[in-house]
C-alpha cells in the first residue's frame, strides 16, 4: 500500500492541506499532534459536504462514531442508511431459528424505515454469496438456517432475505437500495460481485430505484445498467478515492450513463483522510473529464448534477 501511486499521492495531498513535508512520518506526526476530534472535523468540513449519508453495519457501533456524531464532526446534516444484513443478524444472533419469523423481522424494519428516519437501505450480498440472487426457495433457506450461525451467508438464505426486503420495501413506497458492487476487501469474490449479474433483480422490483455502489472494475457495465434501466443510478465511491486514474474511471462511467445517473460519494470510513481525498479528486476528476464530454455552457450543471443535485433528488433530500 505505502508503494501504491494513490498513497504517495494522498502522502502530499495532505501535507499541503496540513502544512507540513510532503513525507508519511511528517504527516502521521502532525495527525498524531492533533487532537482527534480536531483533526477529524477539519478534514470533513474541507470536503465542503452538505450531506453525509452512513451505512449503520460498518463500522460496528464500538469502533467508530455514529452517523449523529458524524454529522457533527463534518458541520453538515446527516442520516443513516439501513444495511438489510445487519437487521438478519441481528436476529440470528438472539438465536431465531424459524425461517417465517426472521423474514417478519426484516420486512418489519424496512416498513418502518423511512418513518424512522433512514435515508436508504443496503445490501451487501456481493460479499456473503453474489450479486446473482435467485428467486426466494423457503424450503433452502429454512433448512439453512436450521444450521446455525450468526453470519448470514449461505444462499438461499441470503436470497430469501433481500427478497423479503425488498418486497416490502417496494410494499411501503420505495426507498432508494444501496447494493455493493465490484471491489471491496479480501473476503470478496470478485467474479461474484458483477453489477451485470442483478439484471433480473432490477426487472423485478421496477418500482425501486437502485443505486449500484463502487463498481470497480466493472465500471463500464454499470454504467451500461444505469444506461438501460430506468431504476438504476450508480457511485464510484471507494474507486475515487483508491484507484490512480480516478480521471479515466470517470470517462468510463460516462461513456454510456447520462450524467443525471451518476452521484458523488467517497465511501469513507474510520480514516477522515478519505473522506478528504474524495472530495477533492472527484472534484478534480470532473473539471478534467466534463469540458471533453459537453458544451462550456452544459459543464456546471453536469458538476452540480454529479456532486450535489442527484443525491439530493433520489435521497428525498431537497
Amino acid at each position: 500500500m505505502a508503494t501504491s501511486a494513490t498513497y504517495r499521492r494522498a502522502i502530499r495531498e495532505l501535507a499541503s492541506f496540513l502544512g507540513c513535508e510532503p513525507t508519511e512520518s511528517a504527516v502521521y506526526e502532525r495527525r498524531l499532534a492533533t487532537p482527534a476530534d480536531e483533526y477529524a472535523s477539519s478534514l470533513l468540513r474541507a470536503t465542503g459536504t452538505e450531506w453525509l449519508l452512513l451505512d449503520d453495519g460498518f463500522p460496528a457501533p464500538d469502533e467508530g462514531e455514529g452517523w449523529q456524531r458524524m454529522g457533527e464532526l463534518a458541520g453538515c446534516a446527516s442520516a443513516p442508511v439501513l444495511r438489510i444484513e445487519r437487521v438478519a443478524e441481528e436476529a440470528l444472533a438472539a438465536g431465531e431459528r424459524r425461517l417465517d419469523e426472521l423474514l417478519e423481522r426484516v420486512r418489519d424494519a424496512v416498513t418502518r424505515a423511512r418513518a424512522g428516519g433512514w435515508a436508504a437501505l443496503k445490501t451487501i450480498a456481493a460479499y456473503r454469496s453474489g450479486l446473482d440472487v435467485g428467486p426466494p426457495d423457503d424450503a433452502a433457506a429454512a433448512e439453512a438456517l436450521a444450521r446455525g450461525g450468526r453470519r448470514l451467508e449461505a444462499k438461499p438464505l441470503v436470497d430469501a432475505v433481500l427478497h423479503a426486503a425488498l418486497e416490502a420495501n417496494e410494499r411501503a413506497g420505495p426507498l432508494p437500495v444501496q447494493v455493493h458492487c465490484g471491489f471491496g476487501d479480501e473476503d470478496l469474490l470478485l467474479p461474484a460481485a458483477r453489477p451485470g449479474l442483478l439484471g433480473s433483480l432490477l426487472e423485478r422490483y421496477r418500482a425501486t430505484p437502485f443505486v449500484l455502489l463502487h463498481c470497480y472494475p466493472f465500471v463500464r457495465e454499470a454504467g451500461w445498467l444505469a444506461h438501460v434501466y430506468a431504476n438504476v443510478c450508480f457511485d464510484l465511491s471507494l474507486t475515487i478515492p483508491h484507484v490512480a486514474r480516478p480521471a479515466e474511471a470517470l470517462r468510463e462511467a460516462l461513456e454510456l450513463a447520462p450524467f443525471s445517473k451518476l452521484m458523488y460519494a467517497s465511501d469513507a470510513a474510520r480514516t477522515p483522510e478519505l473522506y478528504f481525498l474524495a472530495a477533492r479528486w472527484w472534484r478534480e476528476a470532473l473539471a478534467e473529464v466534463l469540458p471533453e464530454l459537453l458544451a462550456t455552457a452544459e459543464v456546471e450543471e453536469a458538476a452540480r448534477a454529479i456532486l450535489r443535485e442527484n443525491a439530493l433528488r433520489l435521497y428525498g433530500l431537497a
